[in-house]
């Protein structure tokens, strides 16, 4: 049984979109704006980028009111104190790690962590990790032919990054079966709107992850790894300056690692491999272009990162980002008081036709593709080369070894605003 993948992404009628871009709201959103929330970005872009919402933040719609914000990096702030200890409350797990992690930091914390984080993700490392990893995904790939299918998430692309990120953080394979249920639920605690039950499962899984991290740190402590590769012992051992991370700033950096490098990774091979199913002459082109490549590894491998570039823009992994204003300012023509919440719809961005030409359309061989997937300036994703290696080489092979996929029912969205993905793809490749 095949399915219909004309339906995956319903479309979404004029007057409905009208509706939902007039009384948008993060904390209550139903669920044809999480199947298609694009026609809702093309409008507000185009009758107010800079919308007021009804908590009295900002939600950014254009691409360049995004990078005008990513720029000022001192004008717009990533700390997120001041929204998140009312969300959480304090003294409550998820507020410390998500007011500690990297991403959530400003200047200075968030350049010493990133430059540690760097020094164990350079060119030649993660050059040295492809061998690696075309060895993981050719053994999942036997066990898809074996099966004559499966769920592209489950059995694929979700497997993928963990192992990558559990080798970065040396985690031993036997305790790396909880990892993604604790990313998902701590990513999943970000959303605007969380139930009590959502909540709880968060702060849970921030404490049974820390605490098998501070297990985990004790014997890296005793028993270094090569900091070079190993981002646990890199980050334990800090600068030769003597530059170190607090315990609770390491443990909570290390909980983001796994959190970053999963999530997004998961969503940009899950998103890929779906979006092919929708857009056949796409994939009919792409195939083509990989047969006439398929002796030479250079042009496979450019044709690759075209692609999965393409992927990113067309359905950003990330598809929300936030920044609290530090003064008075004006954005897009607009009045911002001194602390106000400003909201970046990437996945808007990513789709504004002042910066790419028919956005809507999945154009794999788009050049000068400036998305905005893994943000922009001094926040930009420390993980993003990792990224399109993991994103190439799954998707390539993938393709390479079952150009004929199919789904065989219909895809399940993970029903979340910031971060666009699947939980489950059922599919043959018999």
């Amino acid at each position: 049984m095949s399915f219909a993948a004309s339906t995956i992404t319903p479309a979404l009628s004029p007057a409905r979109a009208q509706a939902l871009a007039a009384s948008l709201d993060l904390r209550d959103l139903p669920a044809d704006f999480y199947a298609n929330p694009y026609p809702v970005y093309a409008l507000l872009r185009q009758t107010e980028p800079v919308k007021r919402m009804p908590d009295g933040s900002y939600f950014l719609t254009r691409y360049a009111d995004l990078v005008a914000v990513y720029r000022d990096a001192q004008g717009f702030s990533s700390d997120k104190k001041v929204e998140f200890t009312p969300k959480y409350g304090a003294g409550a797990p998820l507020l410390e790690h998500h007011t500690t992690s990297l991403v959530f930091n400003d200047p200075p914390l968030h350049t010493r962590v990133r430059k540690l984080i760097m020094g164990a993700l350079t060119r030649r490392a993660i050059a040295d990790m492809e061998p690696g990893l075309i060895e993981l995904v050719d053994r999942l790939l036997d066990g898809i032919e074996a099966r004559g299918g499966g769920d592209l998430i489950e059995d694929f692309a979700s497997a993928i990054p963990v192992e990558i990120i559990g080798n970065l953080l040396g985690v031993p394979h036997a305790d790396r079966g909880p990892l993604r249920d604790w990313s998902l639920a701590i990513l999943g605690a970000l959303e605007p709107r969380l139930t009590p039950e959502q909540e709880a499962l968060g702060n849970r899984s921030v404490s049974e992850f820390v605490a098998y991290l501070r297990e985990l740190v004790k014997h890296r402590r005793a028993h270094p790894g090569d900091p070079e590769h190993d981002v646990l012992t890199r980050l334990i051992q800090g600068e030769s300056s003597g530059d170190q991370l607090s315990e609770v700033e390491l443990l909570q950096n290390c909980v983001f690692i796994l959190n970053a490098g999963h999530e997004t990774t998961t969503n940009l091979i899950g998103n890929a491999l779906v979006a092919l199913q929708e857009w056949p002459q796409a994939k009919a082109d792409l195939l083509s272009k990989m047969q006439h490549k398929v002796t030479d590894p250079q042009g496979l491998e450019a044709l690759f990162t075209l692609a999965v570039d393409e992927f990113l823009r067309f359905e950003s992994s990330n598809q929300l980002g936030n920044r609290r204003a530090v003064r008075a300012c004006e954005i897009g023509g607009v009045a911002l008081e001194e602390g106000a919440l400003v909201t970046l719809c990437i996945g808007a961005a990513n789709r504004d036709p002042a910066q790419f030409a028919n956005p809507d359309q999945l154009d794999l061989a788009r050049e000068t593709n400036r998305h905005l997937a893994f943000g922009f300036g001094i926040h930009q994703c420390a993980g993003l080369s990792l990224a399109r290696l993991e994103g190439r080489v799954a998707i390539g092979r993938f393709l390479q070894r079952f150009p004929d996929y199919r789904l065989t029912a219909a895809p399940q969205r993970g029903g979340r605003a910031r971060f666009r993905g699947f939980l489950h793809a059922p599919f043959s490749v018999a």
